[in-house]
């Protein structure tokens, strides 16, 4: 019977369908450490984090959500719907940890098959995609330049893509950047150097002001070794709307990055293959998190409207924590393939 029972597990298990990734996929398990106990008693404790959920490029699995928290709950903002993992400590709390963790399997993204032609479409459909933001206005200098970038050009890949390739050639990563960049625009067009952030919301607010749908994601990246620390590994990247197609994914980010790490020039070979990857593209090491600009959160943050939330929040009372601030935040992101 023993025997038995023995080869029929066997059999189950040769039955069982395995998990094989193909070269297009990356996976692994992420998991968050918030640590806010460092903060006096007196006051309650908040906590805000990006909450990933499953679309058609990332399958997110195994959630699961701990900590000694008086409560917690996923809601999502009113504007963008994004997710957010909401957890909050009452005063005389002495100890306030939580922990997220979540599987995911990654897809590369291409899609650069776009028709000939573009139907009509009424810009009202994508008004949220086509308004300037606190840091992002498509009026002023903007306008003015996305005019010039997307002279002559009459359709709306026509103009993405000029905007794309002057992005591409015209900012450059400046790795002094604290985070991923503000994505303060104006301050941008006068000194072009940033990080992702602050690229992709100059490639934002110009597609906005040229009457192109775009906008910014927020995530983080996968690591490529079985297991990597990525707590200061948050990205973002971007995409465009094409009526009759599809949203286009595009990181000229990605591209002025691998430009200065392989100090590469706008000239080189290897520069316009990183343009044309990119242009369509995304590779398979990165999780989407969130999207939007200036969002009020759910529950509302006592501070002002947060520029993005690519970053957990907290507050201490009525006072934010600088997210940025490893010393006054605590939480540390470990990735294991």
């Amino acid at each position: 019977m023993k025997m038995l029972l023995g080869l029929t597990a066997v059999l189950a298990c040769l039955l069982l369908p395995s998990i094989v990734l193909a070269d297009s996929e990356a996976s692994g398990t992420i998991t968050m450490e918030f640590d806010l106990s460092d903060h006096g008693a007196d006051k309650e404790a908040q906590l805000w984090i990006p909450y990933p959920i499953s679309d058609r490029d990332q399958f997110i699995s195994n959630i699961s959500v701990n900590g000694d928290f008086t409560e917690s709950a996923v809601y999502s903002d009113r504007k963008y719907s994004t997710p957010i993992l909401y957890a909050r400590w009452k005063k005389g709390a002495t100890g306030r940890k939580l922990t997220l963790s979540f599987h995911v399997v990654r897809q590369e993204v291409k899609r650069r098959d776009f028709p000939a032609l573009e139907p009509a479409w009424d810009p009202a459909d994508y008004k949220l995609y086509l308004t300037g933001t606190n840091l992002g206005p498509i009026d002023g200098q903007v306008k003015i330049l996305a005019d010039q970038i997307t002279r002559g050009k009459t359709t709306i890949l026509e103009k993405a893509k000029a905007i794309y390739d002057w992005t591409c050639k015209n900012m450059y990563r400046d790795p002094k950047t604290r985070g991923c960049g503000p994505g303060d625009v104006c301050s941008l067009l006068k000194n072009p150097g940033g990080k992702c952030t602050d690229i992709h919301s100059v490639f934002v607010s110009l597609c906005r002001a040229a009457g192109v749908p775009a906008r910014e994601i927020f995530g983080i990246r996968l690591g490529k070794k079985p297991t990597e620390e990525i707590t200061g590994w948050q990205h973002c990247w971007a995409e465009f709307y094409l009526p009759g197609y599809d949203w286009v994914p595009v990181d000229p980010a990605d591209v002025r990055k691998k430009m200065l790490k392989e100090n590469l020039k706008n000239e080189d070979a290897e520069t316009e293959q990183l343009r044309e990857y990119f242009w369509g593209g995304w590779d398979q090491y990165r999780v989407k998190l969130a999207m939007g600009r200036d969002i009020v959160l759910n529950p509302a943050q006592h501070g002002q409207p947060v520029n993005t939330f690519g970053y957990p929040y907290a507050e201490i009372g009525d006072s934010p924590l600088d997210w940025l601030d490893p010393t006054a935040f605590k939480y540390k992101f470990t990735y294991r393939r």
